[in-house]
């Protein structure tokens, strides 16, 4: 019994040992950052004074005093509510198209995931303005077409937040992927049956495909819920926000609130609302996936 317990005891030092790198980076990269943030939230602090407790009057301005909070959040909504579906629906698309038996499919789909790899950095975020801008492709097109556009579609209040949309979209790649290995996942042998009762095309799709992909949707859904409302980059660096905030994304003002107007507590604050906002739409969907997603068990 005592070799045992002493095996036991080396078993769980090395099992420690292992773990403290991940255990290091979670305390100190996570935990101690998020508790510093909940007690800054609750802080007068600018970076240059000491931060001093003011309780909840950072949140209570937030929602009271604060119209630039509600457009932020306005712009937010509308991007998630837009993209989300529309870059689904997208990628659903073109993973059928990539499921079926071509040649060249492993370079098909290497090029339609290099968007989700590089859609994000600022480079591509400086092609897409100048491709929108007054002077870009966009508007050069219009003009061949007989169309004019006094105004770009960047400057317009209308459209700017179509052109992020649309970047958003582009950057398909990741969620196309797992829609592909999913789609390889559905037995053959369900196609089969309906097509040998005289099923159609389209009636295979919402029947069979549609129900046997709603756990891969779920999952797209939250992590294409989460990365909509954390969208920075696109909004910073095409439009910063213009014009009249038409395109000011809820991270971009928390952003602005920390770096350019130094009011560090206010923006914690705005950092847990909207913590909280990603946390009820997770729950949600949690809450009604019994309803529409089909698991085999």
């Amino acid at each position: 019994m005592t070799k045992i317990k002493a095996y036991k005891k080396r078993d769980n030092i090395a099992g420690y040992l292992l773990l403290l790198p991940w255990l290091f980076g979670f305390f100190l990269m996570w935990l101690i950052p998020m508790l510093i943030s909940i007690y800054y939230s609750m802080t007068d602090f600018n970076l240059l004074n000491t931060p001093s407790f003011i309780g909840f009057q950072n949140y209570v301005r937030v929602f009271t005093q604060d119209k630039t909070f509600w457009q932020a959040l306005k712009v937010t909504f509308s991007y998630v509510l837009v993209l989300v579906p529309l870059r689904l629906a997208f990628a659903l698309w073109v993973a059928m198209i990539l499921n079926q038996k071509r040649r060249f499919l492993g370079l098909y789909r290497t090029l339609y995931y290099v968007p989700s790899i590089v859609g994000g950095s600022i480079a591509v975020s400086i092609v897409w303005k100048q491709i929108f801008g007054n002077e870009g492709v966009a508007m050069t097109l219009l003009g061949l077409f007989g169309i004019e556009q006094k105004i770009s579609f960047l400057g317009n209040p209308k459209t700017a937040l179509g052109v992020i949309v649309l970047m958003g979209v582009w950057q398909f790649g990741s969620s196309m992927l797992i829609f592909l290995s999913a789609l390889k996942q559905i037995p053959v042998s369900l196609y089969e049956s309906a097509r040998v009762d005289g099923a159609s095309k389209s009636k295979i799709f919402w029947k069979i495909t549609l129900p046997m992909l709603t756990p891969t949707i779920f999952f797209n859904l939250i992590m294409q819920i989460v990365n909509g409302f954390r969208v920075f980059t696109e909004s910073y660096v095409i439009t910063n926000g213009g014009p009249m905030d038409s395109t000011l994304s809820y991270v971009l003002y928390l952003y602005q609130r920390a770096f350019k107007y130094f009011d560090m507590g206010y923006s914690c604050a705005l950092a847990w609302i909207l913590v909280l906002i990603i946390a009820a739409f997770t729950a949600i969907l949690f809450k009604t996936q019994d309803s529409w997603v089909h698991y085999e068990n």
